[in-house]
């Protein structure tokens, strides 16, 4: 290792050197920081739109392929070859805040930056000062407390992990009946530094909200350390560099380092659905989107959505180069007239095929791809201000995002979805214009209301409807089966619980 490197250098000089080697894998940091500032402006293959061999549409999907996607998945899933990976961590955690609102990005950073450095009297003079000024003591109390997962103001007030905890266990009863067996779904959850303590704890705390303890696996993501433009580390304190998490990406890196991916392969799984935390409405360990994937015999499988329009702020599924691999383009990285090109077939956009997070792999292919990203080391970088000894700095972030693995997949399918069935993000605290608790929740109570209905069940309200629902219980139906011997001929009062 070349500690004398040129991007080194200025972080050779100002750390203690132990100190320096104990904490920091600087062949690897160095590898990473000159692979990505490297590849800043290298032209990509020209992008083409997703062959429509690629994709299953609402439309296209009959009943048939429907119910049979939906038996195999569930064989699938009762064979104990379906793990699910949650991610979890970064700032992704925020999303389950509703009651209050969160701490800023500034007031956040510099909470983070004295806490670490409380032990000397700086930092507690620092803290108060910080917290005097900006109200920040109950804020940043809530923020870290287990209470900001108390969920979206749901009639029943569970919040997204035990939404999500009893939709696992909804389809292994929905497997075990199909098959008479007793599967078990392992549940792996990506927190990072900064969430996995109240992560853990608010497990322990609702005892795994009926799962049992030894399916579920907590794992940290990495961090990497913040530079300037110039390839800089920037310092945190006089002794510690800056770090972030190292985005959502980062997931894959960890399963190898942490032998996660060992571990799948000794349990017998061998298809990995994995999801983000703050989409309300996720169908966790979806049979029908495991059994197309298995139908179809694919690396690599993404559920999607249709753009809403063409300016809306979402990356989407392009194919690089003609009859190259699939991959995706944020939107920031399209021009006007391509968000707009319509297709002459159709009538609908060309480029339309919303990335929202949902994916599912095969083991092997998590095994070959993580070992490529390592390799190749390239990183997305994001432009912050950074927490400093010098205050706020103008820096870089480091992150690889989950969907940079689909560009070596061998072979890739995308699901179609429909956004009001299952796509209701948590990305902004109430009082944005979109994506926030109160809009998932809107989505979910009318998802649910219409379950009822459909049902023969029938609809009270003291409110507009449009304005409330009723909410039924992942323990009683999945994705609205199952509920005619509940809900037929009964009248239900929204708000409410329905749950049997």
């Amino acid at each position: 290792m070349d500690v004398h490197s040129p991007l080194l250098l200025p972080l050779y000089i100002e750390l203690n050197c132990d100190l320096m080697h104990k904490s920091l894998d600087l062949a690897r940091i160095d590898r990473i920081v000159r692979c990505s500032l490297r590849s800043q402006g290298v032209p990509l293959p020209a992008v083409e739109p997703v062959p429509e061999s690629s994709v299953s549409t609402v439309e296209d999907r009959t009943p048939e392929d429907k119910q049979r996607w939906w038996k195999r998945g569930l064989k699938a899933i009762s064979e104990g070859k379906l793990a699910v990976v949650l991610l979890a961590g970064g700032q992704e955690m925020k999303s389950h805040i509703s009651s209050f609102s969160p701490i800023s990005d500034r007031e956040q950073g510099l909470a983070v930056l004295i806490l670490r450095d409380a032990s000397s009297i700086f930092g507690v003079i620092s803290y108060v000062l910080v917290c005097f000024q900006s109200s920040l003591i109950l804020r940043f109390m809530v923020f870290f407390s287990s209470d900001f997962c108390s969920g979206i103001g749901l009639p029943s007030g569970k919040s997204l992990f035990q939404l999500q905890a009893e939709r696992i266990l909804c389809i292994q009863k929905l497997a075990a009946q199909s098959t008479d067996g007793t599967p078990q779904i392992h549940w792996y959850i990506m927190t990072s530094p900064f969430t996995d303590e109240a992560t853990r704890k608010f497990f322990e705390s609702h005892r795994y909200f009926g799962l049992e303890p030894d399916q579920v696996t907590f794992f940290q993501q990495g961090t990497i350390p913040c530079v300037s433009a110039d390839g800089r580390f920037i310092m945190e304190t006089p002794y510690k560099v800056a770090r972030a998490p190292d985005g959502n990406g980062g997931v894959y890196a960890a399963l190898k380092s942490q032998r996660l991916l060992d571990d799948m392969a000794g349990r017998g799984v061998k298809y990995v659905d994995c999801y983000g935390v703050d989409n309300v409405l996720v169908r966790v360990a979806d049979p029908t989107f495991l059994g197309y994937f298995i139908d179809k015999g694919v690396s690599a499988a993404a559920k999607v959505v249709r753009k809403a329009y063409p300016q809306e702020k979402v990356g989407v599924f392009v194919q690089r180069g003609r009859g190259g691999p699939l991959s995706v383009v944020e939107y920031s990285e399209m021009d006007a007239a391509m968000t707009t090109e319509i297709n002459q077939g159709t009538g609908r956009l060309r480029y339309c095929w919303s990335n929202v997070c949902l994916h599912m792999f095969t083991l092997d292919f998590l095994n070959q791809v993580t070992n490529s990203l390592e390799k190749d080391s390239i990183y997305h970088l994001a432009e912050k201000k950074i927490p400093s000894i010098h205050g706020y700095t103008a820096g870089l972030k480091l992150e690889q995002f989950i969907f940079d693995v689909f560009t070596y997949s061998p072979s890739t399918a995308l699901f179609e979805i429909l956004r009001e069935e299952e796509f209701a993000p948590v990305k902004n605290a109430n009082g944005a214009t979109y994506d926030t608790p109160d809009s998932a929740r809107l989505m979910l109570l009318r998802l649910h209301s219409r379950w009822v209905v459909a049902a023969g069940g029938f609809l009270t309200h003291s409110v507009p409807l449009y304005m409330t629902g009723v909410e039924v219980s992942p323990l009683s139906s999945y994705a609205g089966e199952n509920l005619e011997a509940i809900c037929r001929g009964r009248t239900f009062h929204a708000p409410s619980e329905i749950s049997f």
